[in-house]
């Protein structure tokens, strides 16, 4: 299973917060109630951080 820096760990926990509150929104605006799409969210804003997160699955 793949390994996530602790920087990564901290921003999904924030985006996942933001989402049970509901101020979470996706690209296009819309508010996001998946879980997944919250984590993806959050390690997408942690890579463009630059925190150690694998490559996205293509």
């Amino acid at each position: 299973m793949a390994k996530y820096s602790e920087k990564a760990s901290e921003k999904v926990e924030k985006t996942m917060h933001e989402m049970k509150e509901g101020k979470l929104k996706s690209g296009s605006g819309k508010k996001v109630t998946s879980k997944k799409q919250a984590i993806a969210i959050g390690l997408s804003e942690a890579r463009k951080e630059g925190a150690k997160v694998p490559k996205k699955k293509s």
